[in-house]
């Protein structure tokens, strides 16, 4: 049997190259001088794209593969996937739940406790050798507060299991109440933010999340708040994020992900008050190497005819 063809839109890790050439015809778009000539050239023989959250599958480069049978994403984000255009043609989406959410809820913690007491800062207070010459700035405590999470899926759970195990008060917004969840549900985005010391925002991107963390929200999380994005760029207005952090209106803010990454806005670089993280929230050996395993299982059980692993649609 000839091996399917599929298109990548932008590089996995060698060990699932490896795997991924082995099993298919790999295509790689982002290597391509030209991508349009090489979409007219191989896109009638495409039956997969095997792609990142990041990147996605446009309803433009879907159509461009007409034979195109499924999607499947290298993360748990399908925001750039253009789901209605790959439902309209029964095309199948998968993505790799699961298998980052530990990661992604230590990496919130962590960006929690960077930002509160300060790491980042302190790590150049010693290497500048101002140690010896004073005391280093007194802090913010992370034991014990209230930490607000703006949703609860799979993550935001186990942030809160993190942040409880702190001695924290949880409390969370999110667009129905999780039965199943120990913690305090709050319907009302700007109550939990006034209520909370630290907000954590881990919320799927979207139009339907575009800016909920906006000018209000911030004003209401106040001068000691702390804010942890660990979601996507788009779920915060980043100007008013940035005037925020600037006129010292929240306390601090730690940032994995940014609304023009890797282009980050410029005006971030020159605060002392916001850690800053390059989306490197999964960004693990081991989660990496679920994650593609996960995306090649899918590949496999589709043009095997048994049922996905792991399907968004």
């Amino acid at each position: 049997m000839p091996k399917p063809d599929i298109l990548m839109t932008g590089a996995y890790p060698d060990w699932d190259m490896e795997e991924l050439e082995r099993d298919y015809v790999v295509h790689r778009l982002w290597d391509a001088a030209d991508r349009q000539a090489l979409l007219n050239a191989v896109g009638r023989d495409i039956r997969a794209i095997a792609t990142k959250g990041d990147l996605g599958a446009s309803a433009e480069l879907m159509t461009a593969l007409p034979n195109l049978e499924i999607v499947s994403c290298y993360g748990v984000g399908t925001d750039a996937i253009d789901l209605s255009h790959a439902r309209s043609r029964g095309i199948r989406v998968t993505n790799t739940p699961d298998v980052l959410t530990d990661d992604v809820a230590d990496i919130a913690i962590g960006l929690l406790l960077a930002a509160a007491r300060q790491i980042a800062q302190g790590d150049v207070f010693v290497r500048a050798g101002t140690w010896s010459k004073r005391a280093m700035p007194l802090v913010t405590r992370v034991s014990g507060k209230k930490v607000g999470l703006v949703g609860m899926g799979r993550i935001g759970q186990a942030i809160g299991q993190r942040a409880a195990a702190f001695g924290c008060e949880i409390g969370y917004f999110a667009r129905h109440k999780r039965e199943e969840v120990g913690f305090a549900f709050q319907p009302d985005l700007l109550a939990l933010a006034a209520w909370a010391d630290f907000l954590v925002v881990i919320v799927p991107g979207g139009e339907a999340t575009r800016n909920i963390i906006d000018a209000d929200v911030l004003k209401a999380l106040g001068p000691r708040g702390i804010l942890v994005n660990v979601s996507r760029g788009s779920t915060v207005d980043e100007p008013a994020l940035i005037a925020a952090l600037e006129g010292r209106m929240i306390q601090a803010a730690g940032l994995d992900v940014f609304w023009n990454e890797p282009d980050i806005d410029a005006r971030f670089l020159s605060l002392d008050n916001v850690v800053l993280h390059p989306h490197h929230g999964s960004g693990t050996v081991e989660t990496r190497r679920a994650m593609g395993k996960l995306v090649r299982e899918n590949l496999a059980a589709h043009f095997s005819g048994a049922p996905l692993p792991t399907p968004v649609i």
